[in-house]
């Protein structure tokens, strides 16, 4: 937490909430959040009694709020389902009381990966775990939203960000399996909706993916690497070169929260490798991966791999 007469940082002041922050993204987002000085409720539902269905006691929502703190901000780490309407309730209300406002609203829920049944066709794919997938990544957003925005929209300013994977560009073609399609485009179209909707109240609405995340699942449980030898996963796949770190799209969020001209991004679907471009950010090796354009131009088009130019 910022201390009286130590340096501001950007968002110093700002109250932010991160919903699914568990974790991957999300842990790196709260955690630039809380860099430039920001209040940071994070949730999620592994804590350190309890771990979800993703099955990942390794990370918890008190740790990531040790990590917000840690970076300079005040991390709060409230445990919250949220497909649970009177938690989300409850969560906003305990906002309200605490400080009063909301200013940045981040949907980063998902958890859906371990319902998915790749490679299966929409009638062979278990009708339970598809309803299950779609509920995590788009019924959650809703929800959150439902009793969040009331409470962003009371000051002007305010941003909405939801969270995908992959482009508006990229998404226009099949992201099979059926479930993992709808979840994935769902975030998109509804930052279009609420697009509309936010800005006579001054607010502002966007969608942002990151790249090929590094996260802990796809380091440790994907590659079987770490962070430190991570370009050994390229064995593997050689298109792993274009990956980026979970800081890379944090940088990006906290950019987008500092940015006093937000609004011009209103109903984009935006990207980390985009936005470093526009804010000059980069990740932690100080590169720049542009992953989807990669994707797009040299993967999908079955060219060797080649991160040159891309990073």
């Amino acid at each position: 937490m910022t201390e009286a007469g130590s340096p501001q940082g950007p968002l110093t002041g700002k109250i932010a909430l991160v919903a699914g922050a568990t974790r991957g993204a999300g842990r790196a987002m709260a955690v630039e959040l809380g860099r430039g000085g920001a209040t940071v409720y994070v949730t999620g539902r592994t804590t350190r009694e309890h771990v979800s269905e993703v099955g990942r006691a390794t990370e918890t929502i008190e740790e990531t709020a040790e990590l917000v703190t840690a970076a300079g901000g005040a991390g709060i780490a409230v445990p919250t389902d949220h497909l649970d309407p009177a938690a989300v309730r409850a969560l906003t209300e305990r906002i309200d009381r605490e400080q009063g406002r909301l200013d940045l609203l981040v949907n980063d829920l998902w958890g859906g990966d371990v319902h998915v049944e790749w490679g299966k066709k929409m009638w062979e794919h278990d009708l339970e775990k598809g309803l299950r997938v779609l509920r995590l990544g788009v019924e959650s957003h809703i929800v959150t939203s439902r009793y969040a925005l009331p409470l962003l929209i009371r000051r002007p300013g305010g941003l909405l960000v939801e969270v995908t994977d992959g482009t508006e560009e990229f998404n226009r073609r099949y992201r099979e399996p059926f479930y993992y399609d709808l979840a994935k485009s769902g975030p998109i179209r509804m930052t279009k909706g609420l697009a509309t909707e936010l800005p006579e109240y001054g607010c502002t609405a966007v969608c942002l993916t990151p790249g090929w995340l590094r996260s802990e699942a796809m380091l440790d449980t994907h590659f079987k690497v770490t962070e430190e030898n991570w370009r050994a996963g390229c064995e593997q796949n050689p298109h792993f070169a274009i990956s980026e770190t979970p800081v890379f799209v944090g940088r990006a969020l906290a950019a987008l929260a500092a940015d006093p001209d937000v609004a011009r991004f209103n109903g984009q679907a935006l990207s980390s490798g985009g936005l470093a471009k526009v804010y000059g950010f980069t990740d932690v090796d100080g590169s720049a991966p542009d992953a989807w354009r990669y994707i797009t131009e040299v993967e999908q088009e079955g060219k060797p791999a080649d991160a040159s130019g891309y990073r």
